[in-house]
């Protein structure tokens, strides 16, 4: 049988001195390890000995797990983790209080795999839990009291919670592609029944012939659908007066002149 075979990919070895070819200074005097599209499967243990950088990179690799030494990284105000294949965080993450920013969005995080030491990052300004499995956004991430940008798109989730909703510092929420219920708009109930916008009146002898016979028509087509449905026990009756169509309408000032003609 092969070495490693059914385990999975094996990956890119890094070395200590890979690790350290791959720091990077910013503008700002920062120290960056950039580790990041290296096809790493497993947390490299030689990185403990840069743990003093202020920046880690480690996206878009292979990873399926943090290990509790991440703890060693105290000086730690960036930390970006997307798309790798995490399906849970070490509750040690807890411990670096000085983040900032933590990007753990396009994995496999579920509500439960989250831990609810998160809670203990006050600092953290930027917390993106996009394009994951959460089916709930746990209550305690509303002790994030400098939260400014939170990533929740792409998941499966319902409802937000009030604790976050209420983020006194909050500016961007993404909850975007997440069955909301909230965000769902009520369905219009389609009218099919052709309603009277306006009602005339008029007696017979106002109606000319070929009114009167269209109107006719009409009070029949209306007898038809009242023998159709139950009726209350007292109707009101006006037998000299008729409903006409929109043709009445247009000869009233018609019907006007010819009552007063003597």
């Amino acid at each position: 049988m092969a070495k490693g075979k059914g385990k999975g990919p094996q990956g890119k070895r890094i070395t200590l001195k890979m690790a350290k070819n791959s720091i990077r200074v910013s503008f700002s005097g920062r120290r960056r390890l950039d580790l990041s599209k290296m096809g790493i499967t497993t947390f490299p243990k030689c990185i403990l000995e840069l743990a003093d950088v202020e920046e880690l990179d480690l996206s878009r690799n292979m990873l399926r797990k943090i290990p509790n030494t991440i703890e060693k990284f105290q000086n730690l105000l960036w930390l970006d983790l997307h798309s790798n294949q995490l399906d849970e965080l070490p509750k040690e993450i807890g411990t670096l209080q000085n983040l900032t920013f933590l990007n753990i969005c396009n994995n496999k995080l579920t509500t439960e795999s989250l831990p609810e030491e998160l809670n203990l990052l006050k600092n953290l300004k930027t917390l993106n839990l996009g394009l994951n499995c959460l089916e709930t956004v746990p209550t305690t991430l509303g002790a994030l009291k400098e939260l400014v940008d939170l990533g929740l798109f792409d998941n499966a989730l319902t409802t937000i919670p009030k604790s976050v909703k209420n983020l006194p510092k909050i500016e961007r929420m993404n909850v975007k592609r997440n069955p909301l219920r909230e965000l769902e708009k009520p369905k219009e109930e389609v009218d099919t029944i052709k309603r009277i916008e306006t009602l005339y009146l008029v007696e017979e002898k106002d109606l000319c012939s070929s009114c009167l016979k269209m109107c006719k028509g009409e009070r029949d087509e209306l007898h038809k659908l009242e023998d159709m449905t139950p009726t209350s026990s007292k109707e009101l009756s006006f037998p000299s007066l008729l409903t006409p169509n929109s043709s009445a309408k247009e000869n009233q000032e018609e019907w006007r002149v010819r009552g007063t003609d003597p």
